[in-house]
């Protein structure tokens, strides 16, 4: 390749890269005010569901994807993830316990579903605030920062030393929902591409 393709090819890589990356806005009184109306709409609707795809990485050996059905009502939820496999793992519990499904011979239960993932797959996935996340709000984890999109919706959430990404919306729902959320923390990766949501009116 000589050098004057290779520049080329340098160039629209980086393009490519840069159309994927969001767009990142400094806070505004707009913004946050957009923000917390938001967070005001949807928390209320304690009943949703979701159906994805999903890719978890822990950034060496433990990784996995496949097919997500997500539901909740309020405190209780629902994890099925049908890998490319055809194995099916289920997460389900409320904010008492969990139990895990699929993994090992017999059902494992537990009171933090976070710590189950994580002990029995390798995986560290924040259950609880992500919840949250999914949804483009801040999580009761902490103190959040958030750069916003050129439309006022979140682009980037720093929250509890997760780095969250908002891809992609759903401009048709009100408000807007995420279609491609990102999420890492060091080497660990969650990655969602959401088909569908369904929220209760």
């Amino acid at each position: 390749m000589n050098r004057r393709v290779r520049r080329a090819v340098l160039v629209l890589g980086a393009a490519a890269l840069a159309a994927c990356a969001p767009v990142r806005v400094r806070e505004t009184p707009a913004a946050l005010a957009q923000l917390a109306a938001r967070e005001s709409q949807l928390a209320p609707h304690t009943h949703w569901s979701l159906s994805a795809h999903i890719f978890v990485s822990d950034g060496k050996d433990n990784s996995g994807s496949g097919d997500l059905d997500w539901n909740t009502a309020g405190s209780a939820y629902a994890f099925t993830l049908r890998a490319p496999t055809g194995r099916t793992w289920k997460l389900s519990g409320d904010a008492q316990s969990a139990t895990l499904e699929g993994v090992e011979p017999e059902p494992v239960v537990g009171a933090d579903p976070a710590r189950l993932l994580r002990d029995r797959l390798g995986w560290n996935v924040p259950v609880a605030d992500l919840a949250s996340w999914v949804r483009g709000m801040r999580s009761a984890a902490g103190r959040a920062t958030v750069q916003y999109d050129d439309r006022n919706r979140p682009a980037v959430l720093d929250q509890d030393g997760w780095h969250i990404e908002y891809k992609d919306w759903f401009d048709d729902r009100q408000p807007p929902l995420p279609r491609r959320v990102f999420a890492s923390r060091g080497g660990a990766r969650v990655k969602l591409a959401i088909d569908r949501w369904t929220i209760d009116d």
